[in-house]
């Protein structure tokens, strides 16, 4: 059966960064070994699992190419893309906060501006925010209890890289560290070596600087695929 994708922009697609999932990892929510961000439209990540046999049967596979479209734009969805990506700021932030889904700390969900703050019974801070069941959300993480940390609506970055300050800032600040991982967070990350870089105490840097030589192998990879610039 012929397989035609109408291919769409990557609101993230002007960046590549992470760690590579490991096939221990390998889930639901990290099905082929590429890092957190790819970078990719989905024609292309098509193209690679077709091209990688990620698939136990070559896909007959035709991408109806975009128009116009650059790797370097900013794109600004028309449509959410979920109750919880309201707007453009969730959806650059995403990457970076996906990874408090495994941990103990909330991202939101149950607010007006999910992905757009973070916050947990474990933390003080002077911005708190309380969770409360909603449409994008019937049962959020520490639902009707006061969760303090800190609000990122406003800033004026555009992210091109995740951002691990939040995530390390979170754990070194928790009352309960704990409890402050659980069993996803693994699987979001695609190893066990960033929880446990994140407990020892690496700094951001020497985080992002242990992901380098995969990432270099997968951009390399990943070029072989690529239909825009």
């Amino acid at each position: 059966i012929k397989l035609i994708i109408l291919d769409r922009p990557n609101p993230n697609g002007h960046y590549v960064d992470g760690p590579i999932r490991e096939k221990k990892y390998k889930s639901f929510v990290g099905m082929h070994p590429v890092p957190i961000v790819h970078g990719m439209t989905i024609g292309e990540y098509a193209k690679m699992i077709n091209g990688e046999k990620w698939v136990s049967k070559k896909c007959d596979l035709k991408i109806i190419e975009l128009k116009n479209y650059s790797h370097n734009m900013r794109i600004d969805l028309t449509i959410k893309p979920s109750p919880n990506l309201p707007n453009s700021r969730a959806i650059n932030l995403y990457p970076s906060l996906c990874l408090f889904e495994g941990t103990n700390v909330s991202v939101g969900r149950g607010t007006d501006y999910p992905f757009q703050h973070f916050g947990s019974p474990y933390l003080n801070n002077n911005y708190c925010f309380t969770p409360k069941s909603n449409y994008g959300s019937k049962n959020p993480k520490h639902n009707l209890t006061k969760c303090c940390g800190i609000d990122l609506r406003n800033p004026i970055n555009y992210y091109k890289e995740i951002n691990l300050s939040w995530i390390i800032f979170a754990y070194n600040h928790s009352s309960d560290q704990i409890n402050f991982f659980n069993s996803f967070f693994d699987k979001l990350a695609g190893n066990e070596k960033l929880r446990k870089q994140i407990i020892e105490g690496k700094n951001e840097n020497q985080i992002r600087n242990s992901w380098q030589q995969d990432l270099k192998k997968f951009k390399k990879l990943r070029k072989k695929y690529l239909i825009y610039d």
